[in-house]
């Protein structure tokens, strides 16, 4: 791919997911239809730059989906149509970064995570510590919380064993990652199911609020005893000191009151105007970072930081913009064809047995996850398959399994992304990451089954 291009996709993808937001308010045919064209090849030099995993998967997608498109009959003019049925997502990625830069540009990020540096007398206490300071930052930044954690404690522990910190770093991280994100707004597994379910998201809150503190108390409680036989030795002096707890607790209460603000917009504005929870959030997103960053007076460094981060995110999004260009065009074809109802039978052949249907929920992430099948690409088709089911089954406990059965395999996904980067960051193969998490990601998937279970 010409260098070029490949240090600038993030203009074309401005460019296809700028007319789609317009579309979505102007309701033009026209501007659809000329979106979808651009996809296309938008959707080839993506698919040059992305991954093997990626490539293979926007390949069965695409090659299966032509399949299904042409049993269909359908006239090929309408493929256009079926490429922006999934656009929304990538907008939704696309402007993620700017509520991450907001964070970033206050600084709440550095203060936070001065947490992992104060005075502790053993790894059960660190272990605590570092779950809930994860947690905390993931909910606000994502996926930027793991190397910022991990580099923190590798610093931390550079005097302990390192079958020691290897285990300690995979532990706190992945698993505070994974269930910090259970009922976070801007997850895009939540918004996907939010939609897909048509339950709204007050309601989903206090449940998936349920699981995440349920399974972090938890898992801190096991965490603490498993470590507490290691005393802290930490690196240098500088690394083990005292923190001053009020300004510390004011960042942290600034945080989740404008988390709380955001919430009241998106919901108010998504019953006002009727659009769903994915378009609400990504419509919201970037005015309310900008007002934010005014609000705390870091609008200066927040324009610099939030302008690089969302072009180097936005430009690396060729694996995403893969996958749910060519699970869109999939899924768009499957539904004109007889071949979904076939696929639906053995999921309404076992209505009778809710239980089994959750549980196989749950499952089907975990085997997919171990072979590289990216849960959003697994959820895609699920989604398709499930809606039938909504009739009998309590939507919500569907619902539910489906956010925490995916997010689970965060901390097990051996080719994910999360597992690699900690892998690569911490320099420890990323199958004894996986072996060593896999009885928290079936306990926490497990925790879903069971609320949703008591929803049924």
């Amino acid at each position: 791919m010409p260098f070029f291009i490949r240090n600038n996709r993030y203009i074309l993808y401005a460019l296809v997911l700028g007319l789609f937001l317009i579309n979505v308010i102007v309701n033009s045919a026209l501007l659809e239809y000329i979106t979808g064209l651009i996809a296309i090849p938008v959707f080839l030099i993506s698919f040059l730059g992305a991954t093997r995993l990626f490539r293979i998967l926007g390949t069965a997608f695409m090659g299966t989906g032509a399949v299904l498109f042409i049993v269909s009959g359908l006239s090929w003019s309408v493929v256009p149509v079926f490429m922006t049925s999934n656009m929304q997502l990538l907008a939704f990625l696309a402007v993620l970064p700017w509520m991450n830069s907001v964070v970033r540009a206050g600084r709440f990020d550095r203060r936070i995570n001065q947490l992992l540096r104060a005075n502790v007398e053993d790894l059960g206490k660190l272990y605590v510590r570092s779950l809930f300071t994860t947690y905390i930052l993931v909910s606000f930044i994502n996926l930027s919380a793991l190397p910022l954690s991990q580099h923190v404690l590798l610093e931390n522990l550079s005097k302990m064993k390192k079958k020691v910190k290897e285990s300690f770093i995979s532990r706190t991280t992945l698993r505070a990652f994974t269930v910090a994100l259970a009922w976070s707004p801007m997850e895009i597994m939540v918004a996907i199911t939010i939609d897909a379910t048509g339950v709204g998201y007050i309601s989903y809150l206090p449940w998936l609020l349920l699981c995440s503190v349920l399974v972090l108390l938890l898992d801190a409680w096991r965490g603490s005893r498993i470590f507490h036989a290691y005393p802290y030795e930490p690196a240098g002096g500088g690394l083990n000191r005292t923190i001053r707890i009020k300004p510390l607790v004011y960042q942290i209460v600034q945080l989740f009151l404008a988390l709380a603000v955001f919430l009241v917009i998106v919901v108010v504005l998504g019953n006002w105007s009727g659009l769903n929870f994915i378009l609400t959030v990504t419509l919201v997103i970037i005015p309310f970072s900008f007002l934010w960053a005014l609000v705390i007076g870091r609008w200066k460094s927040f324009r610099v930081v939030g302008w690089r981060m969302w072009k180097i995110r936005t430009n690396g999004m060729q694996n995403f913009v893969v996958l749910f260009l060519s699970l869109g065009f999939f899924s768009s074809s499957l539904n004109e064809t007889p071949f979904l109802e076939m696929i639906r039978s053995p999921f309404l052949a076992a209505s009778d047995f809710p239980i089994v249907i959750l549980l196989l929920i749950q499952f089907t992430y975990l085997a997919m996850s171990m072979v590289g099948v990216h849960p959003i690409a697994t959820v895609g088709v699920l989604i398709e398959v499930l809606p039938p089911l909504f009739e009998v089954i309590n939507p919500m406990s569907i619902g539910i399994v489906l956010i925490t059965g995916a997010l689970a395999t965060g901390a097990v996904g051996t080719y994910g992304i999360t597992v690699t980067m900690t892998a690569q960051n911490t320099s420890q193969n990323p199958y004894k990451i996986t072996v060593r998490n896999m009885p928290f990601a079936v306990f926490y998937g497990g925790v879903g089954t069971f609320v949703g279970f008591l929803l049924l």
